[in-house]
Formats: structure tokens, C-alpha cells, sequence
């Protein structure tokens, strides 16, 4: 059974920082491409950024480059996406997703990832 458990969301005011990790079961992380997306209330899920299966190539939407860092540790099983300078913008349930494929190009999109985790909240206060 394919499990992807989101971890390291919360609370903290502008400027913070969280370092949000997936935790991914019952398949080959290393052969799988890794994502994170977000949805705020209202809004449709998004993607935020996404790494390919050897973390050579990573993607990140215009509205965290800079700020967020994608990256992956494939001996752990694990995917982390590292948030800085946070704003209330930010403010969102944050998922993991993963693909599979052995892809030089990174794929971002939502439609393109299987399996989900179940989602981590992340909230900015002004």
C-alpha cells in the first residue's frame, strides 16, 4: 500500500521558516518524481514545486522561487521542501505527490502525480 505522510507544518508570523517533510511507503522513491502543491480556501490546488527522480532537476512556481527549496533523500524514502521567508500568502494545506518515471524533465502539473499524501497545514500570520 502506497502511503506519502506530510510532516512539519504550523504556525509562524512573516519572515518564518518550516521545513516541511514526506515520508513515502510501499514503493520505489527512487524511481518516482516527487512534488508539493498547495490549495488554499477557495483556490484551486496548485503546484509550489516538484524534483525528478535523482533530484538533478527541480521546478518551482513563480511565487516561491527564492524562498522555497525542493529536495529529496532517496536512502530515506523521504522528500523535504524547505520554506523561507514565509508570507500570509503562503497560508495553505500543503500535499506531497509522487509519479513514477525515470524523467530528465520535471513534471509540476497536478494531473501528472498518482499518489497523494493527505495534506499539512501551514499558516502565516501578518
Amino acid at each position: 500500500q502506497v502511503q506519502l505522510v506530510e510532516s512539519g507544518g504550523g504556525s509562524v508570523q512573516t519572515g518564518g521558516s518550516l521545513r516541511l517533510s514526506c515520508a513515502v511507503s510501499g514503493l520505489t522513491f527512487s524511481s518516482y518524481a516527487m512534488g508539493w502543491f498547495r490549495q488554499a480556501p477557495g483556490k484551486e490546488r496548485e503546484s509550489v514545486a516538484a524534483i525528478n527522480w535523482s533530484g538533478a532537476g527541480t521546478y518551482y512556481a513563480d511565487s516561491v522561487k527564492g524562498r522555497f527549496t525542493i529536495s529529496r533523500d532517496n536512502a530515506k524514502n523521504t522528500g523535504y521542501l524547505q520554506m523561507n521567508s514565509l508570507k500570509p500568502e503562503d497560508t495553505a494545506v500543503y500535499y506531497c505527490a509522487a509519479r513514477s518515471g525515470y524523467n530528465s524533465y520535471v513534471n509540476y502539473r497536478r494531473e501528472e502525480y498518482a499518489y497523494w499524501g493527505r495534506g499539512t497545514q501551514v499558516t502565516v500570520s501578518s
